[in-house]
């Protein structure tokens, strides 16, 4: 087994197999949506012709949503995929939000989180997307004034209930819409069904990975991983690996890798942030180039899948620092890829 190709073929990285930005977040489960101006690269370094006209107008269609969701974190699912993954999700990530709220010495009663619900959806259905500036000045109107830790926490809870997802995507702040205008109402799905789906999800696009990986990306307790791992039978095998234990599908991909490709990996990218463990890819000394103890992610360079460096996605012109080997004026295609998308 060769885990870092495997990787970059299943995550859509290297021969990707996709062309619709909607079906790569749907093949992907979720996919990390923390840099609200990098999600966009993080989807469509993913298809085969990347595109940032074609992101938006899939997220503006409400083809992809953005809400806090698994870990209660931003994240993008597929329509398709929304009310499986609250239904299956949203239990646990309230609670951690609230466990969160409990440690910053917050408390919201029921009936403040009601009260400002409502007029969080009544804002958002009158606005069509609305900024979090349309929620301050509305709850304004009424009295009510709160400061800005207090009313994030509100709409991720709005969020997290199925009331609120994403508007209409803007260059740099969020917007929030209905969740009612943006995706169609569906049966509740059995929770065995779901976790089959959720699993397999995750290690058809992460694969390989191990169950401390599953774990840690989904936020799910240890009997539910291995409770969608189970009911997945033999559609799902172990392979060991230097002396761990790792999941593959029985479609995993193992063809279509070539050797001598960089990539531009965004912040916060499921390439890293999707597995507990990250030395497989990243040496441990140069972990702290990649991501700090308080959760921030970086965007990194790799070759061939490995992470040797760093880039600046925000600078007017490209700026890149590599902290293993030599690469002088081997990122130009990679470059070149970006710009386009940017363009396109």
């Amino acid at each position: 087994m060769t885990p870092v190709s495997i990787r970059l073929l299943n995550q859509q990285l290297v021969a990707p197999q996709f062309d619709d930005p909607a079906e790569v977040v749907g093949h992907m489960g979720a996919v990390q949506a923390q840099e609200y101006r990098m999600m966009r690269w993080a989807v469509e370094m993913r298809t085969r012709k990347p595109s940032a006209k074609a992101f938006k107008q899939a997220f503006d269609s409400g083809r992809i949503i953005r809400l806090h969701l698994m870990r209660g974190t931003w994240q993008l699912v597929s329509a398709e995929d929304y009310w499986m993954m609250i239904g299956l999700c949203a239990p646990k990530a309230i609670a951690v939000t609230k466990g969160w709220m409990s440690s910053n010495k917050i408390t919201i009663p029921d009936e403040e989180l009601m009260r400002i619900r409502d007029i969080l959806a009544q804002t958002a259905a009158d606005k069509g997307s609305a900024t979090k500036d349309d929620f301050v000045h509305a709850l304004a109107l009424k009295g009510l004034h709160m400061d800005n830790h207090r009313l994030s926490y509100h709409i991720r809870m709005a969020e997290m209930s199925g009331t609120l997802c994403s508007g209409d995507l803007l260059p740099m702040k969020a917007t929030y819409a209905l969740i009612a205008d943006k995706v169609k109402p569906t049966a509740k799905m059995d929770r065995d069904e779901a976790l089959i789906i959720f699993t397999r999800k995750y290690f058809q696009s992460r694969q390989p990975a191990t169950i401390e990986d599953f774990v840690w990306w989904s936020g799910l307790n240890v009997s539910d991983c291995r409770r969608g791992i189970a009911l997945l039978g033999d559609r799902i095998h172990l392979e060991k690996w230097k002396g761990r234990k790792f999941y593959l599908t029985d479609d995993c991909r193992t063809r279509g890798f070539r050797k001598g490709k960089y990539l531009m990996i965004p912040p916060y990218d499921e390439y890293l942030i999707g597995y507990k463990s990250r030395e497989i890819v990243l040496p441990p000394e140069y972990r702290h180039k990649a991501h700090n103890n308080s959760g921030i992610f970086l965007p990194v360079i790799t070759y061939d899948g490995l992470v040797c460096g760093n880039w600046a996605p925000f600078k007017e012109e490209l700026q890149v620092e590599f902290f293993i080997g030599n690469h002088d004026n081997c990122i130009q295609e990679e470059s070149s890829r970006y710009k386009k998308f940017q363009e396109k």
